[in-house]
């Protein structure tokens, strides 16, 4: 039965580059996730787009010397390319400065209001007095005062991923002018979380499929749910809709996790089908995915609940008309750079954008998945990088590929081999691979996706290891029908695995794809767009599915089909080479 699945990736700040922990964290598995639902034939709809509001945009503006749209606008571009490149393939990739964000955000605030979810209070907060400005999350670091880390945010820890009240902070010093500040009362409102707690408590209470982390911090957390503010005392982003509050904005937590909503809105109206959306929130049916790294499991396991549950009858004549919950929150923990944390704002990083120019991206994405990060930290070394590229990729997977290939093409003029009657020991490996379908795919459809890639590349070695015992190398010339089976039965395995691993390595699946003998694609292509609005244009990564003709399931590879020449899938690395370059480190 075809499934409706909805994927929400979690929004980048555009205040620097990507790097290699956003592609961990989110946009990696999500992709993976994607295209395997793809290929099953289900309605997907994968959605995300640049944070282009908030402290931290604003901070890095003014580094820079630019206004904030100039800064969010750089990166986003930037986030575009390397996200193609990557081959992240979202049905749309917008970001949160548009006309339809605004407005959606908007009505979301004012329906609350209008339902009783919203409170208005006097805040105490931190202000500099030397900038004569309030100093709202980033604009401030102190010591957290839940667990003593350090360098502590004005609004969540990223040491413990606690939610901080900013005026707790211990020593806190400003990001403006590194002054003390002083504590002032200002008006705010606040979602009324309090209120909202016994049906984020119900919804909570049947997901004990959730990651094991990811669900004991939610129902850690609901009991402790109070009023949050969500207006902040700053001049860039959303503008309250209200009158007399025009020198400030909602607050970024707030109305950026309304962008999965937003831009599926967005996507309707994009593609000429403007209620098109409600196929995806408006449907109990559907199944709703956030993938996000641990430090927004606060946001999206109760946060965008509560909103989602607060603006019931929004957009429908039916006031009691629900937008869809989240269906699972599959939140990745941390990677690691070389044992220490990556930070964008802290320029410690592998950008994405410049280790797509030394490596090709299907060898990235490999290794990035096969040390995801879905249970526990993981670390990211060049050294492993290179081990697993070699070993692993070009060994198991792509010398199997070229060498087969090779043999094929020149001993039977460049076609599939007729392999005649099979033998028991080539049907049992063609049954092996197989069921390969059912478990990679089933665990991906479970978001245990470095257990999906284990799979898959277990089933190319059992292809390695048939090669060594079946006859095909060294009797071509004496008993040329014996290798034909061999050489057809290992190309019939390659071929049902092209299909296995494309999620993961869509780039030389597809080149694969076509040296097999097979024509079109077996994904659709990702686009940049330009989008006009009433008082501007904006750029989006959008993906056509049109000329997709992929499917999970056997690829039956005919005898006799032509075979293209033959050529390397993928690139042996040079470890003193690689750790020279990145490291800076010579080896002997």
């Amino acid at each position: 039965m075809t499934e409706t699945i909805h994927i929400s990736v979690a929004w980048p700040y555009a205040n620097g580059d990507l790097h290699i922990g956003h592609l961990a964290g989110a946009y990696l598995p999500a992709d993976v996730f994607a295209r395997y639902h793809r290929l099953k034939g289900n309605r997907v709809l994968m959605v995300s787009g640049s944070d282009s509001h908030g402290t931290p945009v604003i901070l890095a503006a003014d580094k820079e010397g630019v206004t904030p749209r100039e800064l969010f606008e750089k990166y986003h571009s930037r986030f575009l390319q390397v996200q193609k490149q990557l081959g992240i393939s979202y049905d749309l990739f917008t970001h949160t400065d548009t006309e339809n964000h605004h407005q959606i955000a908007q009505d979301f605030f004012t329906r609350l209001l209008e339902r009783g979810y919203l409170y208005r209070e006097s805040q105490q907060m931190l202000f500099d007095k030397e900038a004569e400005r309030f100093l709202p999350d980033r604009f401030v670091e102190g010591v957290c005062h839940h667990c003593g880390f350090p360098e502590a945010r004005g609004d969540q820890c990223d040491n413990c991923g606690r939610l901080i009240d900013t005026t707790l902070l211990i020593d806190p010093v400003s990001k403006l002018t590194g002054s003390t500040p002083i504590i002032r009362e200002t008006d705010h409102y606040f979602l009324d979380l309090a209120k909202l707690r016994d049906p984020l408590r119900e919804y909570l209470g049947d997901k004990d499929y959730w990651r094991p982390n990811v669900i004991s911090f939610a129902r850690n957390l609901v009991e402790d749910l109070r009023g949050r503010p969500i207006t902040r005392d700053i001049d860039w982003g959303i503008q309250v809709p209200l009158e007399g509050w025009e020198d400030k904005r909602l607050y970024v937590w707030f109305e950026a996790v309304m962008g999965y909503f937003t831009a599926s809105v967005e996507w309707a109206n994009n593609t000429d089908q403007p209620e098109a959306w409600r196929d995806f929130w408006h449907n109990p049916a559907i199944k709703g995915y956030c993938f996000i790294g641990k430090d927004n499991i606060p946001f999206h396991t109760l946060m965008w609940q509560a909103e989602l549950i607060g603006v019931r009858g929004l957009y429908s004549d039916d006031d009691d008309q629900e937008l869809t919950l989240p269906y699972d929150v599959p939140a990745n923990e941390f990677m690691k750079l070389q044992g220490d944390d990556f930070s964008k704002s802290r320029n410690r990083a592998i950008w994405l954008i410049d280790i797509l120019e030394r490596y090709d991206p299907d060898a990235i994405r490999y290794y990035i998945a096969s040390v995801l990060p879905e249970t526990r930290d993981t670390d990211f070394t060049w050294e492993d990088f290179v081990a697993r590229n070699n070993s692993e990729l070009v060994a198991w997977w792509g010398n199997l590929v070229n060498r087969v290939l090779k043999f094929a093409y020149k001993h039977w003029d460049g076609q599939v081999p007729d392999p005649g009657e099979l033998g028991p020991e080539d049907k049992a490996l063609l049954e092996k691979v197989e069921v390969g379908f059912e478990t990679v795919g089933d665990s991906i459809a479970a978001v245990k996706l470095r257990r999906a890639l284990d799979e898959a590349m277990a089933l190319s070695r059992e292809v390695n290891v048939y090669l060594d015992k079946a006859p095909w190398f060294g009797v071509v010339k004496e008993d040329k029908a014996a290798a034909a089976k061999t050489v057809y039965t290992a190309l019939q395995a390659i071929s049902h695995l092209t299909i296995i691993l494309s999620p993961f390595l869509p780039f030389t699946s597809q080149q694969l794809y076509s040296l097999l003998g097979f024509e079109g694609q077996l994904f659709g292509e990702q686009v940049i767009e330009t989008f006009e609005e009433d008082e501007r244009s904006h750029d989006a990564l959008t993906y056509d599915a049109s000329a997709a003709v992929g499917q999970w399931g056997a690829l039956a590879l005919p005898p006799g089909q032509t075979l293209g020449q033959p050529q390397p899938l993928f690139k042996k690395l040079d470890e003193k080479q690689v750790l020279e370059q990145e490291l800076g480190q010579p080896t002997v």
